[in-house]
């Protein structure tokens, strides 16, 4: 992945938009990474992944609930706080 400064990418910002559609480029601020900036297409991308897994997840949980694999808020809740989802 290119990596470029906050000022780089300030004043070579044509250039770091041509760099993203090939691949991430990370910009950094104070020597820490900051963002990255990616192409169109890698981004559509991500977000189709995203609700692919969500909707995934979605119907998972309707056939919990049709086979009555539910626990209530509080167990739900104690065994969150227990560590038992690690």
């Amino acid at each position: 992945m290119d990596a470029l400064t906050a000022n780089e990418a300030k004043t070579q910002f044509g250039d770091m938009l041509l760099k993203a559609q090939r691949a991430p480029v990370q910009i950094s601020k104070n020597g820490k990474p900051v963002a990255v900036v990616i192409s169109m297409d890698e981004y559509e991308g991500i977000e189709a992944l995203k609700l692919r897994l969500l909707q995934s997840r979605a119907a998972q949980a309707k056939l919990d609930i049709e086979a009555s694999n539910t626990a209530d808020g509080e167990t739900f809740f104690d065994d969150v706080e227990a560590g038992k989802f690690d």
